[in-house]
């Protein structure tokens, strides 16, 4: 079976691509669930800004999947 270089590439870009964001979302939430640890009563001024960074963190993983599917 051969195997094309543009397979390869695209499974560069997705897998490159998502090594950073993956190690991101768990500092995040280790920082977070740190936090709430140490302060309860913050949960709720804690809770909004990590799911934002968590989602900004994933739009980079998703990034990278679009140039997955654009490598031809």
């Amino acid at each position: 079976m051969e195997l094309d270089l543009s397979t390869v590439a695209k499974a560069l870009a997705i897998g490159l691509g998502a090594i950073g964001p993956g190690i991101g979302i768990g500092l995040i939430g280790a920082k977070a669930m740190e936090a709430i640890g140490r302060n309860p009563e913050a949960t709720n001024k804690i809770l909004v800004p990590m799911l934002l960074a968590c989602a900004f963190a994933e739009a980079i993983a998703i990034y990278a999947l679009v140039i997955a599917f654009s490598i031809k």
